[in-house]
């Protein structure tokens, strides 16, 4: 008979401290036979994360004076002093275990999401009011840039909470996921070392956003499902709003 991988029980503690340092309290699987999302392994690189904040970034800056005023460009300051701040501090690989990091990663998402979700909101109320944005061609480029940085906003969410986040992905996985990606179903499919990474969790916002529901990966927990209602509702009011008024422009 096989031996049953080795575990660390956990242990009770307080949830903001589970929420700046998810890798207390778990179940850690040490069976270099279990797959690699299951069991410690090497963390995941900081490039592709770095890559979509700055996109996102870029893209809130971007945005016309009608729907951004003056916060884009505070929100821009802040967020890449924050960036480089983390860079600076763990600048290769998210194996180091850190609240005062994490805590600078979720405000630095929140700030974003603030910043998106204000930019969102004038857009939406000048569409129902039928003012705002006039040209067409600018009011559609201004739509999809706030649509794909709240599909980027959603996808940093979905990576720095499923299973308490890359770092205790990395170092202290959690058996029980809170997305269902195919590869955890069929290992067969996909290399031993197989593990989520941010490109994972974009292409499942991404989907949702367009799909408005979820497509091969499927959310297990209360808080995955809820906030991936939130994200197609959202996605569906501002794709609904901004074309149905580009068309009538158009007319």
């Amino acid at each position: 008979m096989s031996e049953e991988p080795a575990r660390v029980r956990p242990t009770s503690v307080r949830w903001w401290v589970r929420l700046l340092d998810p890798t207390r309290a778990v179940d850690v699987v040490t069976d270099q036979l279990a797959p690699a999302w299951r069991r410690v392994s090497e963390g995941e690189s900081r490039l592709a994360v770095s890559i979509g904040v700055v996109a996102a970034i870029g893209l809130e800056a971007s945005l016309p004076d009608r729907v951004a005023h003056g916060q884009r460009w505070a929100t821009a300051v802040v967020a890449v002093l924050l960036l480089a701040g983390i860079l600076s501090a763990n600048p290769r690989r998210l194996n180091r275990r850190s609240p005062a990091l994490r805590a600078a990663t979720l405000l630095l998402v929140a700030l974003l999401s603030a910043g998106n979700m204000a930019s969102g909101g004038r857009l939406i109320i000048d569409l129902v009011n039928a003012e705002g944005i006039r040209d067409s061609g600018k009011l559609l480029v201004t739509g999809a840039s706030i649509w794909l940085t709240n599909v980027i906003v959603f996808a940093l969410w979905y990576w720095e909470f499923d299973r308490g986040g890359p770092v205790a992905r990395a170092i202290a996985p959690r058996p029980h996921p809170d997305f269902l990606f195919p590869q955890m179903v069929s290992p067969e499919i996909a290399p031993p070392d197989w593990k989520p990474g941010f490109t994972d969790y974009f292409y499942t916002s991404f989907t949702n956003a367009t799909a408005f529901s979820p497509t091969d990966v499927m959310p297990l927990t209360h808080w995955a499902k809820l906030t991936m209602l939130v994200q197609s509702a959202m996605s569906l009011m501002l794709a609904a709003l901004v074309i149905a008024r580009a068309v009538n422009i158009l007319r």
